[in-house]
Formats: C-alpha cells, sequence, structure tokens
C-alpha cells in the first residue's frame, strides 16, 4: 500500500512539473474545465431528456436517473471522504510546485475526488440512457478526472477511485430503481396534468395512417360477422 501511495506521490510531481511547463492559455484551459466539465454534463442531461419526452417510457426512465444517480455518486463520494481524513497533495506533498488553483481549506479532504466521482456517475448513467454517447462522456470523465490532479489539487489515486466509485454507484441505481421509475413515468404519462405529461412527454407519436388503417381493418372485422 505504501508503494502504491509513493507511486501516487511521484506521478503527482510528474502531472505538476509537466503542467507549470505548459503555455499559460493551456494551464487557464484547465482551470476552466475542470469545473465548466460539470456544466457540460448538465447540459447533456437535460438534452437527453428533452429528447426522450417522445420515447419510450423505458427511455425516459433513465433520462430521469442519469442526473439522479450521478447526485448519489457524489453523496457516497462526500461522505466517504468524511471518513478518510487524507490531507490535500498541494499541502502535504513536500517540495511540489505550486499549485495552479488555490488549495481547497483543510479539512477539504482529498480522497476521493468528488469532481471525479460526479464526472464517473455522469459518463456511466448517460451512457445507459443515450445510446452512442459514451465516446463522448467517457473522454470528458478522462479529463476532467486528470485535470483535478493536473490543477495540483488531488492525487492520481483520489481521481482514479472517484472514477470508479462514481461510476459502479450509477451503474447499481439505475439498474435497482428502473422499474419503480418506470411506473412512475407511466403514471406521469396517464395525468390529467398538462404540465405533469408535458415533463413526462407523451411518448412515441402513433402515426395518423397507422390509426387509419388500423380503424378500417377493426371495422371490416366488424361487417364479417
Amino acid at each position: 500500500m505504501d508503494n502504491l501511495l509513493d507511486l501516487s506521490d511521484r506521478l503527482y510531481l510528474d502531472v505538476l512539473d509537466f503542467a507549470h511547463s505548459t503555455p499559460h492559455w493551456f494551464q487557464w484551459l484547465a482551470e476552466v474545465w475542470t469545473e465548466l466539465g460539470l456544466l457540460l454534463f448538465g447540459a447533456l442531461f437535460l438534452a437527453g431528456w428533452w429528447r426522450s419526452r417522445t420515447g419510450s417510457s423505458q427511455a425516459m426512465t433513465l433520462a430521469l436517473l442519469a442526473p439522479l444517480a450521478t447526485a448519489f455518486g457524489y453523496v457516497v463520494s462526500e461522505g466517504l471522504k468524511s471518513l478518510i481524513d487524507e490531507e490535500r497533495p498541494c499541502r502535504a506533498v513536500a517540495g511540489a510546485p505550486a499549485a495552479l488553483i488555490d488549495c481547497p481549506a483543510y479539512g477539504d479532504w482529498s480522497f476521493p475526488s468528488n469532481h471525479s466521482a460526479i464526472a464517473g456517475a455522469a459518463a456511466v448513467a448517460l451512457a445507459l440512457s443515450w445510446r452512442g454517447i459514451v465516446w463522448l462522456t467517457v473522454p470528458m470523465a478522462i479529463l476532467m478526472a486528470f485535470s483535478r490532479v493536473f490543477v495540483g489539487v488531488h492525487y492520481p489515486h483520489d481521481v482514479t477511485a472517484g472514477l470508479l466509485l462514481g461510476g459502479l454507484v450509477a451503474f447499481l441505481l439505475m439498474r435497482a430503481a428502473r422499474r419503480p421509475m418506470t411506473a412512475l413515468v407511466d403514471t406521469a404519462r396517464s395525468s390529467r396534468s398538462a404540465a405533469v405529461v408535458w415533463c413526462a412527454g407523451r411518448g412515441p407519436a402513433t402515426p395518423a395512417h397507422a390509426s387509419t388503417r388500423s380503424g378500417r381493418r377493426a371495422r371490416a372485422r366488424h361487417g364479417a360477422y
């Protein structure tokens, strides 16, 4: 275990040395991304909900569960962080270059990385609810995790644990809550409240010509008797 922590210390120093060797504009991008990435995940949640309003109840269920699973991933990460009082590397690693951003206050512990847990949970949740988007969300999550080491506020093992923890929590929650949430979506879509139906979506539209053909077949069968 000590060898792994020593390795994490060395990787932290290597990444921070690399960060200080990059142009100022690149450092600025990393500082922006470390927070902006979370907003982009939020925008993807909204886009996923909007596109699912005309989809099946299962599709809407997964779209609604995605941000909830991500929030739960953060809660689990924060709970674990309060139990493991690991000091931030920007204070604990002797001889380390200055972090690119302000070192978080004492008591804001380092393990696991909440940003990485949120990113890992969001990447998995969105991948489960939006087919094909995994090629976007996973690189986003990895870049988010790396940026936390790059700016100097987390060890590599902090962000690795955060990614894995968030992803696992999101996967388990979406599997466990899928059936009851689908029943809730079905109920909402049959509600008499226009606002509730608008939020849950009306589901797939039935083409008018299909309805017409069904009606004709029904009348034909009725006339045959």
